[in-house]
């Protein structure tokens, strides 16, 4: 068979990411804390950005910028069709007079710092201090001594029971339980220093602790000639105790703090939705940048042009970001109206698809727009995505969600006779009588979400 060379034209359809459009759907993942952070580095790094002045309106700035711009360059964009349309989607403007609150929390000591300062108030020789510092270095975020204190004193040249006097110093300090090398010696510490005077509370964690995790009081009461009912007892009393002592202190720079994307405000028996970017700076292009670009040769053009176009699409992208969460927000208020009048009794099982349908976009932009975000309502904060939930066929034919399934079967345990806890078949044959048509396998799988023991293991003798 023979082989050659030739040319062939055909035409072809084909869906390409462009890096505008990659850009367009990271930024409407992202939380407004992150955003204020991608703002800034953009800022750094685009010449042509600047901050815009509190209090200017966006429109105002945009229209001055298209028509201070040349020809070619405002070629690109068509301003006026893309803000022009009468939408409010609730922007803040910022209010730079207005204290953040990180400035209030900020300063927080670690567990660190808190044993150092113990330390240098303890009445201590030189050569103990050193050890102490080595040793509070060696102390994880769960106030427990890592390592051995053989290896401790190697390191230090000094004898390993100099070491061990310097560590019984330090499970002196607060927080009770901190420096220990296992979860028995913590919670040893903690009772001698809580003066706990209990024989059956020390032999359980000396010896049964295994067995207190599985629930197996009979066999420990067996084994210490008393009843289930004392073990139960000394068993409430180790529970009071603190398994991991440092983490009262958090885990080292893990400490965040939420701020809402969207606020939701009652007005006049009507509700108001306000996206919250107050802490986004508002952009505009420099118009340095713009006069520049009439007058400079055509490389120097070319990368201006270019410049110039990424900072609009940057600044159409986060205007389109904060429309699309406004229109979910407005869409997701409109299904779970209840949910707001009433509280969170009252959720309807939702799914993206709807409110897709609703706001006219595909589900995955519903999801990319409630990911990683909050809203603040009359009655709490909340995740955005608590308002979708799957749905349970409920007795009278309507749906139910699955999280409102799962708050009634919270309320029933808890109000269950402590010696004849519910079994999961009763809680399904109960929660089925309530209208909520589910099996026992799902009431097991709702009951270890909400982290509730079975009933065997919820029985007070």
């Amino acid at each position: 068979m023979g082989m050659d060379y030739g040319l062939k034209l055909e035409l072809s359809q084909k869906l390409v990411m462009t890096p505008q459009l990659r850009q367009a759907i990271a930024i409407l993942q992202l939380s407004t804390q992150e955003l204020a952070g991608m703002v800034e580095q953009e800022l750094l790094e685009n010449p042509v950005l600047e901050e815009d002045a509190p209090f200017q309106d966006t429109d105002t700035a945009v229209e001055e910028t298209a028509a201070s711009e040349p020809e070619s360059i405002t070629d690109y964009f068509d301003w006026a069709e893309y803000f022009n349309d009468g939408t409010d989607t609730g922007g803040v403007t910022r209010n730079e007079d207005k204290p953040s609150f990180e400035i209030f929390a900020a300063g927080e000591s670690s567990l660190h710092d808190h044993l150092e300062f113990q330390l240098h108030l303890a009445v201590l020789e030189n050569d103990a201090r050193e050890i102490g510092a080595y040793l509070i270095g060696c102390i994880d975020d769960n106030g427990y001594f890592c390592g051995t204190t053989a290896d401790a004193a190697q390191s230090l040249g000094v004898t390993e029971e100099r070491v061990n006097q310097v560590l019984r110093v330090l499970q002196t300090f607060d927080p009770p339980g901190v420096g220990a090398r296992d979860l028995k010696e913590c919670l040893l510490i903690q009772v001698e220093q809580k003066g706990i005077h209990d024989r059956l509370v020390r032999l359980i964690i000396e010896h049964h602790l295994d067995d207190v995790a599985a629930g197996k009081f009979k066999i420990i009461a067996e084994k210490l000639n008393c009843t289930p009912h004392e073990v139960q007892k000394a068993v409430d009393v180790i529970r009071t105790l603190d398994p991991k002592p440092g983490m009262v202190f958090g885990r080292s720079g893990d400490l965040q703090y939420i701020t809402p994307d969207v606020t939701v405000e009652k007005v006049n028996d009507e509700y108001v939705i306000l996206v919250n970017d107050t802490n986004v700076p508002r952009l505009t292009i420099n118009s340095f940048y713009r006069q520049v670009a009439r007058d400079v040769d055509s490389d120097a053009r070319k990368y201006l042009e270019g410049r110039l176009n990424a900072a609009v699409w940057l600044i159409k992208s986060i205007e389109q970001r904060r429309r699309t969460l406004y229109n979910v927000m407005e869409a997701i208020l409109d299904m779970q109206r209840e949910f707001f009048d009433y509280g969170p009794k009252y959720l309807k099982p939702l799914t993206m698809r709807k409110v897709a349908e609703r706001v006219g976009v595909h589900e995955s932009t519903v999801s990319r727009a409630i990911a990683n975000k909050y809203v603040e309502v009359p009655h709490g904060l909340y995740g955005l995505r608590t308002f979708f939930s799957a749905a349970i066929q409920g007795m009278d034919g309507e749906d139910v969600a699955a999280s409102r399934v799962k708050r009634e079967m919270k309320e029933l345990i808890q109000n269950e006779s402590p010696s004849q806890p519910l079994s999961d078949q009763v809680l399904a044959n109960m929660l089925t009588e309530r209208g909520m048509a589910i099996s026992r396998r799902t009431v097991t799988k709702y009951r270890e979400e909400l982290g509730i023991a079975s009933s065997s293991k919820r029985r007070r003798y």
